[in-house]
């Protein structure tokens, strides 16, 4: 069955009042999930913002139905150890509904605002592999673990309590690359997300993912395909010139990015494609926060031709 969900971006004004409707509106309106970036901003301008892992563990105890988790929490921000540990705790407070994103973070203006260092992407994309390989390791392992990694060693580390869902919560990587990305993918992940990319795209992407799947001894059904791209949605072919027309992006570079851009029907056919190119969940990037009513008006006319009641 095809998935629909939201994905907000937690740096462009994300606040308690704002998260908590958001949270209820996925909930109540049959969205399947609800995802956020873990950014301290992406300005300038700055704007408030929640710390991620805070307000996951909100969502697990304010929701009962519908998937949640970063979109994807950047190795550079945390220790994966703890990561993995917040992880564990919150699938677990949920009821096994967090899915556990995973990145090497890339926005190097936060980076040296909060104090963290912002490696060379050789050193970053070396600290994630690293990061992968523990994460799953510790979630998996009934026993000890021990690694030897240049950057995040561990000598006996052992995830107690236990995670409640067997191999605790999914690892997805999001992510196009070819020869970087899908290796990753194919080695650790459970779910791959493509990042505004065409429905043809993603069927090359599949493709080559089954295959080294296939090379590593699983079987390309053991990762879930999923999207994230940018939602421009209005129920008038106006209303959509008008939102257009208020995105801080160039209006005729967005349908250049691979974004969804339509009326219900045209967001339909939209979706399809990338059905048939073989996504099974969507993340639309809703750029609003406060926009409730057009998260209520494309589950009205949306989500009906896609989720089963």
């Amino acid at each position: 069955m095809t998935q629909i969900g939201l994905m907000i971006e937690g740096q462009w004004g994300l606040t308690w009042e704002r998260w908590d409707r958001l949270l209820q509106a996925a909930e109540s309106l049959g969205y399947q999930c609800l995802f956020r970036s873990d950014h301290y901003t992406i300005g300038p301008p700055d704007e408030a913002s929640l710390e991620t892992w805070v307000s996951l563990t909100y969502a697990a105890s304010h929701t009962r139905r519908i998937e949640f988790g970063p979109l994807v929490a950047p190795t550079t921000f945390r220790h994966p150890a703890l990561t993995v540990r917040m992880a564990a705790a919150v699938d677990d407070l949920s009821g096994g509904r967090l899915v556990l994103g995973l990145g090497t973070g890339w926005h190097e203006r936060e980076h040296k605002q909060f104090g963290i260092p912002f490696h060379d992407f050789p050193t970053r994309y070396a600290m994630l592999e690293e990061a992968l390989e523990i994460t799953t390791r510790l979630l998996r392992s009934e026993s000890p673990v021990s690694t030897s990694g240049q950057h995040f060693p561990l000598d006996q580390a052992i995830l107690l309590p236990r995670p409640k869902r067997p191999g605790g919560p999914p690892v997805l990587i999001g992510g196009n690359g070819l020869k970087k990305t899908l290796p990753l993918v194919a080695r650790f992940a459970d779910e791959w997300n493509a990042v505004y990319l065409t429905p043809q795209g993603v069927r090359e992407r599949n493709t080559l993912l089954d295959d080294l799947l296939t090379k590593a001894g699983r079987q390309p059904s053991a990762v879930k395909r999923s999207l994230m791209t940018q939602m421009i949605f209005g129920t008038t072919d106006a209303e959509v010139r008008a939102r257009l027309a208020q995105s801080p992006e160039p209006s005729d570079k967005l349908l250049e990015w691979n974004r969804v851009v339509g009326t219900p029907q045209q967001v339909v056919d939209q979706i399809g494609a990338y059905v048939e190119a073989g996504v099974q969940r969507f993340m639309f990037m809703w750029r609003d926060p406060t926009d409730l009513d057009g998260i209520e008006k494309l589950a009205q006319t949306v989500l009906p031709q896609f989720h089963q009641a």
